[in-house]
């Protein structure tokens, strides 16, 4: 009677092991397409808008930069 209930415990832990490899396996495959996925989602739209924003910002300052110049040349004068 201890070996059937032996062999029973035995074949439930496997099936459970079988499970649990099943179950993760797939979650580790879920996980890494939602990974592959915002990876794309950081390159093809966040990268290039902080890029753009980041030009963007650039010209305001160097338009900034060149007004202070233009006052600094101004008042340097006269």
């Amino acid at each position: 009677m201890a070996t059937d209930d032996t062999q029973n415990t035995k074949a439930s832990l496997e099936d459970f092991g079988r499970n649990l490899d099943k179950g993760l396996g797939v979650a580790a495959k879920k996980l890494e397409e939602e990974s592959d996925k915002a990876i794309t989602y950081l390159n093809d739209e966040v990268v290039p808008a902080i890029r753009t924003r980041s030009s963007k910002a650039l010209r305001i300052a160097a338009e900034q930069l060149a007004r202070l110049a233009d006052f600094m040349d101004q008042n340097h004068s006269s």
